[in-house]
């Protein structure tokens, strides 16, 4: 079972909560039990797993990003001039797999799983793939 999902992004950069999307076509195809996999197929964006209670920390986060991997490098030879979002991505990485049991994902307290964007605003494309423990 696989399902693409559409956002647009606003920002340069920005972390985007599609926790909600990923259980509900969980719920939609009945799963109870197997793996979600999230995969983005762009090189300046990423998926990962962190904190959704404080919004902190998603600036926290893309603050120390961009301290790592400053926008403008005098070094940087891509002729795009967006090294930094190449950067950024394969820091994050393109997917996450996260449990599935009884019908919901299997994330921590706090957790959430994110779209992160590194070269916006664009429209997006992420996966979400379903595999089914038999």
């Amino acid at each position: 079972m696989l399902k693409k999902n559409t956002l647009k992004t606003v920002k340069r950069d920005d972390m985007i909560d599609v926790t909600t999307e990923v259980q509900a076509f969980i719920k939609e195809k009945g799963i109870q039990e197997g793996v979600a996999l999230i995969y983005c197929p762009h090189t300046t964006a990423g998926i990962t797993v962190n904190e959704n209670a404080d919004p902190d920390v998603k600036k926290d986060i893309l603050r120390r990003l961009d301290e790592q991997y400053p926008w403008n490098h005098t070094l940087d030879l891509h002729m795009e001039g967006n090294t930094a979002a190449h950067l950024k991505s394969s820091t994050v990485g393109s997917s996450q797999q996260v449990i599935i049991h009884k019908g919901c994902l299997v994330l921590g307290t706090w957790q959430g799983v994110y779209f992160c964007e590194f070269d916006g605003p664009r429209e997006r494309q992420y996966f979400i793939k379903l595999c089914v423990d038999q």
